[in-house]
C-alpha cells in the first residue's frame, strides 16, 4: 500500500512563506498525480494545487494562483508546496493527495485519489 506523508506546516505571520513537503512510498514520485488539498472546521475539502503524472503538468485553485507554486525534486523524491505570501485564510489544514491512475479531468475532485497523508496544520495569524 502507497503511505502518503506531509509536513512544513506551523505558524506564520501574515506575509510570509512556508514550504510545505510530501513523500509517498512505492514507485518513484513522477509516476503519480500529486495534490494539495485543504479543509477548515466545518467545510469540505478544498483543492488547491495538483502536479500530473510525471511532472507535466500542474494546476491551482484561483485562490492561491501566483502565490502557491507546487514543484517535484526527482533527487529528493519530494514533492512541494511552496506557499508566499500567506493570509489568514490561507489558515488550514493541508492534505497531501495521491493517485496513480487519475484522469486530468478530475484532478480537482477528492473522492478520486486513493491515498491520502494526515495533514499538516497552517495557521497565518500575527
Amino acid at each position: 500500500q502507497v503511505q502518503v506523508m506531509e509536513s512544513g506546516g506551523g505558524l506564520v505571520q501574515p506575509g510570509g512563506s512556508l514550504r510545505l513537503s510530501c513523500t509517498a512510498s512505492g514507485r518513484t514520485l513522477r509516476m503519480y498525480t500529486m495534490a494539495w488539498f485543504r479543509q477548515t472546521p466545518g467545510n469540505e475539502r478544498e483543492f488547491v494545487a495538483v502536479s500530473g503524472r510525471n511532472g507535466g503538468s500542474t494546476d491551482y485553485a484561483d485562490s492561491v494562483k501566483g502565490r502557491f507554486t507546487i514543484s517535484r525534486d526527482s533527487a529528493k523524491q519530494v514533492m512541494y508546496l511552496q506557499m508566499n505570501e500567506l493570509k489568514p485564510e490561507d489558515t488550514a489544514a493541508y492534505y497531501c493527495a495521491v493517485d496513480s491512475s487519475l484522469i486530468w479531468g478530475l484532478r480537482g475532485i477528492p473522492q478520486h485519489y486513493d491515498y491520502w497523508g494526515q495533514g499538516t496544520q497552517v495557521t497565518v495569524s500575527s
